[in-house]
Parts: structure tokens; sequence; C-alpha cells
């Protein structure tokens, strides 16, 4: 993750059609989306200098507009393609790519059918959204004080940026408190997500997840339900309680960013870092890898790996890139970095 305050980071934005210096991508104090929220984004995470299920997620972004009452004036395939030339430009491999959309500052008030539809596109380096130490040991969580809209009070099927006002909230509250992050319940007590990514339970060797009616039914969260299935896993989605929790074995949570990272505690709740959890840690990766392989071996990049094996009761899965480490003798899992090793 960035050191640097990220309005002081180098290089390129991508600013309604043009790549602009990172110092010049800005707006005006008066647009709506900044008073009003009405904003749109996406999270994306490039491997090997390619996005995951990028068309997904801009098909996401574009329906989210719309949800919000307003139409983004660039086609899917121009910001696809936005979005590769900025990876190539900023000399990207592994990186957090942050589309957003937003009203512009033509009308002040709530209304605003006129006002210019803005798109920004920005990269940059992000190796790991929770530390990887924690992950492989799992995070804790705190339980949010702030719950998750009724679909009837919020448009809770897009990504909207108003909608996290309460996971910022949240989030920033767990952390004054030691923990990584938080748990939040729905409007009608049930569990819901975290305070942005989706939560999985495991028990007796079936998968449990919330039903995602009042929540984003996020694309890595669909992409895992896949690989489960694969694996011949049950995967359940039911309306849970808060008490159930007391009962599952194993947690874990999924999202762009965090990809699939397990879940150690959830307030007087405690956790095993499982081995259904690892396999699909594992299979995650290479789903995501795969492109990212060929590339870096390509360009004679260096290997940077967590070794895993040894922690893993099940082994090494089909289907998976798996390469030597040579400084240490032993197989580990892969995740691609461009920096050589030291």
């Amino acid at each position: 993750m960035a050191h640097l305050p990220f309005d002081q980071l180098e290089g390129e934005i991508w600013y309604d059609g043009a790549f602009v210096p990172w110092a010049d991508a800005k707006l005006h104090v008066l647009s709506h989306g900044l008073h009003y929220a009405s904003s749109v984004f996406e999270g994306e995470r490039a491997y090997g200098g390619e996005v995951f299920k990028l068309d997904e997620h801009t098909q996401r972004l574009h329906d989210s507009a719309s949800i919000l009452g307003f139409e983004i004036p660039m086609t899917r395939e121009t910001i696809n393609a936005a979005t590769r030339e900025l990876l190539t430009r900023m000399k990207l491999v592994d990186a957090y790519v942050r589309p957003v959309a937003w009203r512009g500052s033509e009308m002040m008030g709530v209304s605003a059918q006129h006002n210019t539809i803005h798109l920004a596109i920005a990269a940059w380096e992000w190796p790991s959204y929770f530390k990887p130490e924690e992950r492989l040991k799992g995070i804790r969580l705190d339980m949010a004080k702030y719950r998750r809209p009724d679909p009837a009070t919020a448009p809770c099927r897009s990504k909207a940026a108003g909608l996290y006002m309460i996971c910022t909230l949240s989030k920033h509250e767990a952390e004054r408190k030691g923990y990584a992050d938080a748990l939040m319940l729905d409007w009608r007590g049930q569990v819901a997500e975290a305070t942005g990514a989706n939560v999985f339970f495991i028990k007796d060797g079936k998968i449990h997840t919330p039903t995602p009616d009042c929540f984003l039914d996020g694309i890595t969260r669909r992409t895992v339900i896949d690989l489960a299935k694969r694996r011949g896993f049950e995967v359940i989605e039911r309306a849970i309680q808060p008490d159930e929790m007391a009962d599952f074995e194993a947690c874990f949570l999924t999202g762009t960013a965090a990809e699939v990272t397990p879940v150690s505690e959830i307030g007087p709740y405690s956790f095993q870092v499982d081995a259904i959890s690892r396999t699909l840690m594992e299979d995650y990766h290479a789903e995501v890898q795969p492109q990212a392989a060929a590339k870096v071996a390509a360009a004679g990049w260096a290997f940077a790996a967590i070794v895993l094996r040894d922690t893993h009761p099940v082994g090494p899965r089909s289907g998976g890139v798996f390469v030597p480490v040579r400084q240490r003798r032993r197989w580990g899992w892969v995740v691609w970095n461009s920096r050589p090793f030291r």
C-alpha cells in the first residue's frame, strides 16, 4: 500500500477521456457528487498487469450509475481500454484500480438533472488489503454499531459512495479498538457483511453465507462460491443470526481488495483457519494468476512467495501454479511481485 498521501503520488489518471498528471486530476468543490453523494465507483485488482474480471466490474459501474439515475457517457469498451492503457502507462503489475463517476457542479441542490457526468480512473500499487501475517493466522473483527439499511430505504444494489459512510464509521471504530475490520448486521439484526467484504462461515464441511438482499453480491463472492462448488463443497445462502456464530468452525471474508481472508475472531466468537479456508485461498490465487504467471515469466521478473505447503494439510491443488523458491529450497504458493529477491 502507498506510504505517501494519495494526492502526492506520481503518474497519470484517466479523467474524462484524457490522461492527465496525477496532481492535476481535480474537481470543483461544488460538485454534486461531493455534497450529495451522487457518485458510484468500483474496486478492481490487476494481477500481472491484467484486471481480473474487468468487464464485470465495468458493467457494474454502469449499472450502479443507472440505479442512481444517471448515465456514464463512456461505453464499457472505452472504459476497459482506458484501464488497460493506464496500467501500461503507469508500469503497474500488481495494482488496485479505482474508477469513479460523479455528477458535476452545474447545479447545486438536491436536484441536479442537468449536471455533467464525470469519470476518472486511477491505479496504484497495492499488494494486500490486510497485513500478510494477519491474513495467514486470521484477522479480528469488531461488531459494528451501524447496520446495512433496508433495500426500501437505500439503493443497495448500487456500489454508491453514500452507502459507505457507515462502513467508514464502523471501520474507524474497529481500528481504534485494535481490530482489523468490523462485521455489520442488517436492519433486521441478521449477519450482513464486513465494511468492504462479504462474509462466509464453515460448519461440518458446509459453507454458509448471508443472502445478499441488502448489500452487494460481490464479484469476488460469486467467484469464490463457484470455486467452492467446483471442489464439491455445499454452499448455502441463507439468513444467518448473530448467535449462530458460536457454532461455526471457521470464517473468511471475500472481496476484490481482501481476496480470501480468514477470520479468527468476531467480537466474542472465535474461529480456526481451517483446510477449507486455505484451499479456497489457494484456489482463488490460482484463478486470478494464470495470465499473470505467463506475463511475469515472459518478462523475466522475479517471484515472491508465501510458503503455505507446511501449513496446508490438504496439499497443493490441481490447477494451481507452484514455483520453486530456490532461495529456500522448497515449494511455495506464488504471489507475483515485480521486485527481485534480495
